[in-house]
């Protein structure tokens, strides 16, 4: 069996809808015309219409189109350019009559004026009134996305749309933002137990070194941080952030950890089977 490949598609389609193309020009007796409406701004596909059919005939397949009703139809015909050729009053004619050709243009004018396009309102959706409820009736009402989603924070306090999903589609669990820190003395309790001086040990990795600072610093998240002079280049920095020196120490042996990521004690110097893994809390 032969299959039709995309060039062979692409051609088709080119065959088809072509200029010069036999499909295109359809019979004889038919003619592609466009549509502008007096009341509606939006573009009508092109349609085809028969010669031999009535004007009458017309104006009742055009109300399918546009909306308005047969009897309230004045149509013209334009040329190309959109210049007035002639007007189609003659509801017993033929269109043939009035000699249409390809790419011409009926204009239908609405005569109604209580037609439902008038003043915009088949385009406008800001003209038609949205219904509105308020949260009072609305938390009447069960079974609503609201109350569903209380019972699932009720049930999970952790839960989120998200984390549904994922449930549903049997695939991972989102990993849990991390809320920020806005408590100034985050980890205070901690870092009063640390001295400039003191011998440290920082995880993960193990990584030993001495402590260099204590206390908060402007550019870093608020609370309390530690700066290490780490024994190996297993750092970050030379003792500075953004640019501001906050302590000595070659570049690469420096770090600044929060409190509660190190112990302080007899860690002396080692030389080796450190780790260079370096921590999500480190700066």
């Amino acid at each position: 069996m032969a299959f039709l490949t995309k060039d062979d598609v692409d051609a088709l389609k080119a065959y088809v809808t072509g200029a010069d193309s036999g499909f295109a020009c359809q019979s004889d007796s038919t003619v592609r015309l466009h549509l502008t409406h007096s009341n509606l701004k939006a573009k009508f596909m092109e349609i085809r219409l028969d010669m031999h059919s009535t004007i009458e005939s017309v104006k009742v397949k055009l109300s399918f189109h546009c909306g308005t009703n047969a009897g309230s139809m004045v149509l013209n015909l334009l040329d190309e350019e959109g210049n007035m050729m002639t007007p189609l009053w003659d509801d017993s004619k033929k269109l043939g009559f009035y000699s249409p050709r390809d790419g011409c243009t009926i204009h239908i004018i609405d005569t109604d004026p209580t037609s439902a396009s008038t003043g915009g309102w088949l385009e406008d959706t800001s003209l038609v009134e949205k219904y509105k409820m308020s949260d009072e009736e609305y938390n009447k009402r069960e079974k609503t996305y609201r109350k569903w989603k209380e019972q699932k924070l009720k049930d999970d306090a952790t839960w989120t749309l998200e984390k549904e999903m994922a449930i549903r589609r049997g695939q991972p669990l989102p990993t849990p933002a991390v809320a920020p820190i806005t408590d100034p003395e985050h980890l205070a309790t901690e870092a009063a137990t640390i001295k400039v001086g003191d011998r440290c040990c920082v995880d993960p990795g193990e990584r030993r070194g001495i402590v260099k600072f204590v206390g908060k610093i402007d550019g870093l998240p608020l609370g309390f941080w530690v700066g290490v002079h780490y024994d190996e280049p297993l750092g970050k920095n030379d003792g500075s952030v953004k640019g501001k020196k906050i302590f000595d120490c070659p570049s690469g042996y420096g770090g600044f950890i929060r409190p509660d990521k190190l112990k302080t004690g007899d860690f002396p110097p080692i030389d080796e089977f450190a780790s260079d893994d370096l921590g999500e809390d480190e700066l």
